[in-house]
């Protein structure tokens, strides 16, 4: 095999890549576990509290997060019995039902999201200036778009209508920096 094969930049892109992944991940999952929670279960939990009406269809959930509708199933179980969320019929059709997260769950989020924000800010969004990050996050966008065109379903603006409503860095807006981070845990 030739050494060219092996040097070949795609596989350098994919390799930082998931080795960045792992980076982070590893430093949110420790956090979290320090609350109480495992990845999957924040994920639910800000997908829902950031959802209209704090709410989303149990398949859109399971499409969102890329877990199986009865991968969902479990997940919203566990978690309801935390009392983090509770499920809802859906007005419509008896055959569907919505997860919604309870004031719990936003009480838990509001608790562990200043130091996760802050972890955020120090490995992710921090080591980039603005105008590297919003490559970055544009960037993004456009290969989870690819490969996971379901990330956004049962949201009221997809994520090119967020971007067209003044996805702007923080500090351009004369916010905090740490709003950079949050926008970023809610696209996972």
């Amino acid at each position: 095999m030739s050494d060219d094969l092996f040097d070949d930049p795609r596989l350098t892109a994919a390799g930082l890549f998931f080795e960045v992944h792992t980076g982070l991940n590893a430093r949110f999952a420790a956090q979290l576990c320090g609350h109480g929670l495992s990845p999957v279960e924040f994920e639910v939990l800000m997908r829902l509290a950031r959802s209209p009406g704090h709410q989303l269809r149990m398949t859109d959930l399971a499409s969102q997060t890329s877990l199986s509708t009865s991968g969902v199933t479990r997940v919203v179980d566990r978690m309801e019995r935390d009392r983090y969320i509770m499920r809802r019929a859906c007005p419509s059709d008896r055959r569907s039902s919505y997860a919604v997260i309870t004031q719990s769950g936003l009480t838990k989020l509001e608790q562990l999201l200043p130091e996760h924000l802050a972890l955020i800010e120090q490995w992710f969004t921090g080591q980039l200036p603005a105008d590297q990050l919003d490559t970055v996050l544009d960037a993004l966008r456009t290969i989870r778009d690819a490969v996971h065109p379901g990330a956004t379903a049962g949201s009221s603006a997809g994520d090119g209508e967020r971007a067209a409503q003044g996805r702007s860095r923080p500090e351009e807006r004369g916010e905090p920096s740490s709003d950079a981070s949050e926008r970023v845990v809610v696209e996972v």
